[in-house]
């Protein structure tokens, strides 16, 4: 079944606590957090105090998606709370292989994140080490976008490197994943969406995720 990852952000930060406990309550699977840094994309979201807040509310394991420069610094604040993944994109780091050793080896799954433009086949040598990638389907830095339809013909070609090099590497795709184009999704091999505004511009979020969880 497909795993869900609703984003906090575009949660009410008013009451983030509670909108972190409704999709737990909701049955999602994992709590995405994305957390930039105003250089690498043009926006600013949260740091390591404010996600503690959101781990202590949450029932499910953190997913961080780094949208930063100076990756090791941004792992090295996150990792006390004990995410289930931190995810980096591999446009911005120079020595990935050291870094996905440093995630694993603070007790974390590594996972790296590929903007739309990056091919699959430049992390294909990175696989074997990797726990899952994460395909963005907009462009990072905002939430509400619209779905980025070449990212399932990418999807199906990293599911095909995935078989061949690490078979246990999970596929997760962010933005604009809705209940149009889920059966898409889970067709090209993908295992984990992440959904921001589709579940929490949504009436329920329980039923919002669960039409995800096909």
């Amino acid at each position: 079944m497909m795993q869900v990852a609703p984003s906090i952000l575009s949660a009410d930060f008013g009451i983030l606590n509670e909108e972190v406990k409704a999709i737990c309550d909701g049955g999602c699977d994992l709590v995405h957090v994305d957390v930039m840094d105003g250089h690498f994309v043009p926006n600013l979201t949260i740091g390591p105090v404010v996600v503690k807040s959101v781990a202590k509310a949450s029932s499910k394991p953190l997913d961080i998606h780094l949208m930063v420069e100076n990756n090791t610094f941004f792992v090295d604040l996150f990792a006390p709370l004990n995410p289930k993944y931190i995810s980096f994109h591999i446009e911005e780091e120079k020595h990935p292989h050291r870094l996905i050793q440093k995630i694993r080896d603070l007790g974390i799954s590594p996972a790296i994140t590929l903007n739309p433009h990056t091919p699959p086949e430049t992390i294909e040598f990175l696989l074997e080490d990797l726990d899952m990638v994460l395909l963005m389907s907009v462009n990072p830095g905002f939430g509400g976008q619209k779905f980025i339809p070449h990212v399932l013909e990418r999807a199906k070609r990293l599911k095909a490197l995935i078989e061949k090099r690490n078979p246990s590497c999970l596929i997760e795709v962010d933005g604009g994943v809705n209940d149009k184009n889920i059966e898409q999704l889970k067709d090209a091999g993908v295992d984990i969406v992440v959904a921001g505004s589709y579940v929490y511009g949504s009436d329920d979020y329980g039923q919002a995720i669960k039409s995800l969880q096909i």
